[in-house]
């Protein structure tokens, strides 16, 4: 903020005082505040509505019909990309905004470059989802929908990262960043090829929907090319305080984000037994880069969150393991539908929405004006509910739809229910901690 507090004062002619500079630097930081908890808020939206309520429905349909193909694949698509761009993919982009910079040491963006990029970004999205489930001009919107995404990333990534840093004598890269950069260079491949299929489908398909195979293979580049790798960096850059853990071991971590491309790479060109293989060992080396199974340097640090954070943690890296060895299964066998879908319900629920419960309710809180979580016990039972749900999930796809055991079915839908629950809990958890008041003299939150 020192470097924004210089600028002004270049502006003016003049020399600050004390006193100006901090009252410059708190106005910053309320709208960076304000604007994060917009980029939240509207996360949390996706995530109900458009997302989670109407995988539900999905899961409903299917466990009622017995069937997995029973439900417009253009719902669960437009259920998939809500949940995925809508609800996490907004929550990076508001993460980002507010934390990169001041992580960097970068000089100040300018702040509607933030107001213009969540438009577009809540536009582009929320065209995509009308055009899955209502058919609604969908040749038309469908690749306007992924031209604003891109559009809306594109001034993201020139925001935070197009500005030098204020220590320009730090030539070298942090671990941490280069795997955050991997992470947004994953996203950009995902929008620019989303942009193409999108056109091709306007031109030449007969509905908005995806192929299977090339939507197999598409969500990889989502989950494992994109998100995997963003969790990853922030992994890395706060888990070790957050948890006590000692310092990562960041040439490895680089080595799996190598290896986890190689993965996506693979599936991209239709190797998915290699991709599985490469994803799983991947994985595991993150796993050891990062140190989560080694003895900690100190406590972990649960002041404001409930004491189960560092277990939950760690219990979502375990579902990523998981995520990707049921993947080799799946690529091994024929007809192996549920046990694809249950490697991927492992690894963005499991792995990727866990993260999210885990490390949202964590720094949230402080990034929105130093508030205080509303209720610890609507985090652990959030969590809870989450795991217990996902479990269900994952063990009765692979039980009903692949034919071993026709009772299964009927977890279906009360997997969902517990899911849904547990991220209306979420929800409820962030949103009063957003109305509640913040202290009477806020200090700027540390987020080195």
């Amino acid at each position: 903020m020192a470097a924004l507090a210089t600028r002004v004062e270049t502006q003016a002619g003049r020399r600050l005082t004390p006193e100006e500079i901090f009252e410059i630097t708190r106005t910053r930081e309320r709208s960076l505040s304000r604007l994060l908890m917009l980029y939240i808020s509207t996360g949390l939206a996706f995530m109900l509505l458009p997302g989670t309520f109407l995988g539900v429905w999905n899961l409903i349909a299917i466990s009622s019909r017995h069937a997995a193909n029973s439900v417009s694949a253009g719902w669960v698509q437009a259920h998939g990309h809500a949940q995925i761009f809508g609800w996490i993919g907004t929550f990076i982009l508001g993460i980002g905004f507010y934390s990169i910079p001041k992580l960097r040491r970068m000089n100040p963006f300018a702040l509607w470059t933030a107001w213009v990029c969540w438009v577009l970004w809540t536009l582009g999205v929320s065209l995509r989802w009308l055009t899955g489930v209502y058919l609604w001009q969908w040749r038309v919107v469908l690749p306007v929908s992924a031209a604003l995404e891109l559009l809306a990333f594109v001034i993201f990534f020139h925001s935070v990262s197009g500005h030098r840093p204020q220590d320009p004598g730090k030539q070298r890269l942090d671990e941490w960043v280069s795997v955050v950069i991997a992470a947004a260079v994953g996203l950009l491949l995902t929008l620019l090829v989303n942009v193409g299929a999108t056109l091709f489908l306007a031109y030449r398909g007969a509905s908005p929907d995806l192929a299977t195979q090339f939507d197999q293979r598409f969500l990889v580049l989502e989950t494992w090319g994109f998100l995997v790798p963003f969790v990853w960096g922030f992994s890395a850059k706060w888990l070790p305080v957050f948890l006590g853990l000692r310092p990562v071991r960041g040439r490895v971590l680089l080595l799996a984000v190598a290896v986890n491309s190689a993965g996506v790479i693979a599936a991209m060109v239709g190797w998915m037994r290699s991709a599985a293989l490469f994803l799983l060992v991947g994985t595991i080396v993150a796993v050891w880069a990062l140190r989560f199974l080694e003895h900690t340097q100190q406590p972990a640090k649960v002041k404001g969150v409930h004491a189960s954070f560092p277990v939950f943690v760690r219990v979502a890296y375990v579902w990523a393991i998981i995520a990707a060895a049921l993947g080799i299964w799946a690529s091994s066998v024929e007809g192996s539908h549920g046990i694809w879908g249950a490697s991927r319900h492992a690894l963005t629920v499991g792995f990727l929405a866990t993260m999210v419960f885990c490390v949202g309710q964590r720094i949230l809180p402080a990034f929105s004006g130093m508030r205080l979580l509303f209720s610890t016990k609507l985090m652990f039972l959030s969590l809870l509910l989450l795991g217990t749900g996902c479990l269900l999930r994952v063990s009765s796809e692979i039980l009903a739809y692949q034919g071993f055991a026709g009772w299964a079915w009927s977890w279906l839908p009360v997997s969902a229910v517990m899911e849904m629950t547990a991220v209306t809990l979420l929800a409820v958890n962030l949103l009063g901690t957003f109305l509640s008041r913040p202290p009477a003299q806020p200090v700027l939150a540390d987020t080195r």
